[in-house]
């Protein structure tokens, strides 16, 4: 699975550099028939005109950003080192989170809220000097922003909506990564907030990507927020002609027993009501490790069944009483 999420994190790179190896194939076999065309004196001018066509049409300034002309090269190389920038951002907020915060011991959610911020300022602030230094006046995108403004709003409501919940994720900080959370019918462990969307990995080890807006619209149950602290509730029931004190002795008892129940806040057990055929308990017990709720609770019921079948406490089944009225069933003279 971290080998799908390494991948999925330079899918546009990958995407660059299929497009300039395609374009260098392009290039390759251009250049060779165009060296072909040069050896023969027949095709030799007609190889020296396609030449100049092209060096022309890729280092003229025919294009006008502004007061600023460019040409097709000056482009491709804006774009390269724009690049190249996000790729020394992403390397660099790496390499803070593992090497530097990880080493500090503090919250693994805000170890990564500082490395998405570091990672977006770099971009932003790399972007705007490789414009700068390739002689681009930020004021001539003003026309090209307002467009992508427009389409943004119209064709792109879902995206931007998502990006702006991501920037308060990350701020607010509502989750976090490393946190056990419950939205809709999936729980399980944040493992990454990026800007549109976060990936949840399940009790089932299944990772699920969540747009994150979700995280804003929705209810989410979060049981790490501040106090990761939380209680489990095991219902209990016993038959009638059982001693309710030593049911709750027990019930506590096997409470203290578990590595992963906690001291304080203490066991405790309810008495909820006399049911129809038993009565009926509630052991409570508080927990540091939210994410092993599930397995914790299923520990405890094994543990259950065994010290009540040792004390000979019995686990009741739903009785009935059927009543047979024998005066009103037909006899062999009604029915001849």
């Amino acid at each position: 699975m971290e080998g799908e999420g390494d991948r999925s994190k330079f899918t546009t790179v990958n995407l660059f550099l299929n497009a300039t190896l395609l374009l260098l194939r392009i290039g390759i076999w251009t250049s060779a028939l165009l060296y072909v065309t040069d050896l023969f004196p027949d095709s030799r001018q007609f190889s020296q005109r396609i030449i100049a066509q092209l060096t022309e049409s890729f280092t003229a300034k025919t294009i006008t950003l502004g007061s600023a002309p460019v040409s097709v090269l000056d482009i491709f190389r804006v774009l390269v080192l724009v690049l190249i920038v996000t790729v020394v951002a992403r390397v660099v907020s790496n390499l803070l989170k593992q090497r530097i915060l990880q080493e500090t011991g503090i919250n693994r959610g805000v170890q990564e809220a500082i490395a998405v911020m570091l990672r977006y300022s770099l971009i932003f602030i790399g972007c705007i000097v490789v414009l700068q230094a390739s002689g681009i006046n930020l004021s001539s995108l003003t026309l090209l922003a307002s467009a992508l403004g427009v389409g943004a709003g119209l064709g792109l409501q879902n995206i931007v909506k998502d990006i702006g919940s991501g920037l308060i994720l990350v701020f607010e900080r509502p989750i976090q990564v490393g946190e056990f959370v419950q939205i809709g019918d999936h729980i399980g462990t944040i493992e990454r907030i990026g800007a549109r969307s976060a990936e949840l990995r399940t009790v089932d080890q299944v990772s699920v990507i969540v747009p994150n807006s979700k995280f804003l619209e929705t209810e989410v149950i979060n049981w790490s927020h501040r106090n990761p602290i939380s209680r489990i509730r095991i219902p209990v029931s016993v038959a009638y002609g059982s001693d309710p004190d030593q049911v709750r002795e027990l019930l506590i008892a096997v409470g203290h027993q578990h590595p992963d129940v906690l001291a304080a806040p203490p066991v405790q057990v309810l008495f909820r009501k006399l049911g129809d055929s038993a009565f009926q308990f509630e052991l409570l017990v508080w927990i540091s490790q939210p994410s092993r709720q599930f397995l914790i609770q299923s520990e405890l019921l094994f543990k259950l069944v065994k010290a009540m079948h040792r004390e000979n406490i019995e686990i009741p089944f739903p009785q009935r009483d059927v009543h047979i009225r024998w005066h009103d069933l037909p006899t062999a003279r009604d029915k001849a």
